[in-house]
């Protein structure tokens, strides 16, 4: 039984493996998503035979239970909360890894056969897991705009969470130790304590980073559950656990360091220190003086003068479910003879890879849909650049070294590069990170037009047929 249990789980790896890499291309991505959850599905088969069927109908309910929560959140899940749906789920993950952690350990110490290992891995288990946790339910309450919005600080942040990381790491080493160190505090309650502390740190280390680097965050997060998992793996002697926990925390380390290198964002500088927001309050950003428009002006400004069009989407476009008459627009430009792209930034709509598959949902080629070192080059001979419910992402205060703003450093989307910048959004209103953009401002380039997304791209569609 144990040759053929570890025959599956090898089985089951090698889907995840296959499945990981089909994810890479939007063609075999879906496959690829199939692929996985086969590979869990063998997984979770092989799980039952270990153990023998003990504790079948808990276990039924529990599969039961998942598998409902599971299928009816992602039927009803919205594009636009799809960010906060994979946090909340990797929260789940690095808090049933850590919950587990403390159930193991409680049943070793009372059979007195904590070994090295599981007292090693246990203590880190509970930590990174209730960190993941506790930073997911911050990342989440962070983008549903629930809490924590924005950056939070406080005086000496940092401090407290070097001493409550220290703190952490006297608990474990007692539980290790069996209480030498502090011998009023037994080794299971010295666990809890781990547990509670480190929910605590899950919260902190996350409540000052700004809705910017909330993505890189989730990726960073995402890796520790897979540590979490990994390490779970280790004292429960689950290979399966072990790889898959270190797929995950493998593929999700590479994707936050892509992420902060490409953004240019150090790591260190994300998850050490805390920018408050610098945007400028609402009475003033109306008070300065915009090159406010109709939609009869952009329409007859594309029909006449652009040859080559860059659209550039955001979190604006998928709030407003905008997606689909933004195709409409794509087909009467191109139907005049007008060459359309689309510039999609690694964090455009919270989460990489967001827009790409709002544009091609609605059957938009994923040919038209350039990178950010793809498309920079091309506003140069652009004759418009559109942005459709987005600020950060082409905002120039991100490169002006005499600001220091929660999205300084970052690389942007080059619209400023074009004839003419339209923008399409409801109001002044800086985007996510709060930060001001001077290209509202530039009444000699930039054309506003004040409107939902969806309103205002109909409006603009029916303004380019009418020429």
């Amino acid at each position: 039984m144990q040759i053929a249990s570890f025959l599956a789980y090898l089985l089951a790896a090698a889907l995840f493996i296959i499945g990981i890499r089909r994810l890479r291309k939007p063609e075999t991505a879906r496959s690829g998503n199939t692929i996985a959850a086969v590979g869990m599905t063998v997984a979770l088969i092989a799980t039952l035979f270990v153990i023998e069927f003990e504790s079948l109908l808990l276990i039924g309910a529990a599969v039961l239970l998942g598998s409902v929560v599971g299928a009816v959140t992602a039927q009803r899940v919205q594009m636009t909360a799809m960010p906060q749906m994979v946090a909340a789920y990797n929260g789940v993950g690095g808090g049933a890894a850590a919950l587990i952690a403390l159930s193991e350990f409680y049943h070793l110490s009372e059979e007195g056969t904590l070994g090295v290992v599981a007292g090693t891995t246990i203590p880190l288990t509970v930590l990174v897991g209730s960190v993941s946790f506790m930073g997911s339910v911050v990342a989440f309450s962070k983008l549903q705009e629930l809490a924590f919005t924005g950056s939070v600080t406080f005086p000496l942040q940092q401090v407290v969470n070097a001493v409550l990381f220290l703190g952490i790491l006297v608990l474990a080493a007692n539980a290790f130790l069996d209480g030498a160190i502090l011998p009023f505090i037994p080794p299971v309650a010295s666990v809890l304590a781990v547990l509670f502390a480190s929910l605590v740190l899950g919260v902190l280390l996350v409540i000052p980073i700004g809705g910017a680097d909330m993505p890189i965050v989730i990726s960073l997060l995402n890796a520790f559950t897979g540590l979490a998992a990994a390490a779970s793996g280790f004292v429960l002697g689950n290979y399966i656990l072990i790889i898959a926990g270190t797929i995950v925390g493998a593929s999700g380390t590479i994707l936050t360091r892509l992420m902060s290198g490409a953004l240019g964002r150090p790591l260190g500088k994300i998850i050490f220190a805390g920018i408050a927001a610098s945007g400028g309050s609402k009475e003033e950003l109306e008070e300065r003086p915009v090159n406010d428009v109709s939609a009869s002006a952009v329409g007859e400004f594309l029909s006449d003068e652009a040859n080559k069009v860059i659209i550039v989407p955001g979190y604006g476009l998928a709030v407003a479910q905008a997606q689909s008459v933004m195709k409409d627009l794509v087909e009467v430009l191109e139907k005049g003879g007008t060459e359309v792209l689309f510039g999609i930034h690694p964090v455009a709509g919270r989460m990489p890879g967001h827009m790409n598959v709002l544009m091609t949902e609605v059957g938009i080629s994923y040919e038209k849909l350039l990178d950010l070192e793809d498309v920079n080059p091309e506003f140069e001979d652009a004759d418009a650049a559109i942005i459709v419910g987005a600020n950060d992402v082409v905002n120039p205060a991100a490169n002006d070294p005499e600001k220091d703003t929660p999205i300084s450093g970052m690389p942007i989307l080059e619209v400023g590069n074009a004839k003419r910048v339209i923008f399409i959004k409801r109001s002044l209103s800086p985007g996510f990170a709060g930060v001001d953009n001077p290209l509202f401002y530039d009444t000699d380039n930039t054309m506003m037009l004040f409107s939902d997304a969806k309103q205002g791209l109909e409006e603009v569609v029916e303004a380019v047929k009418n020429g």
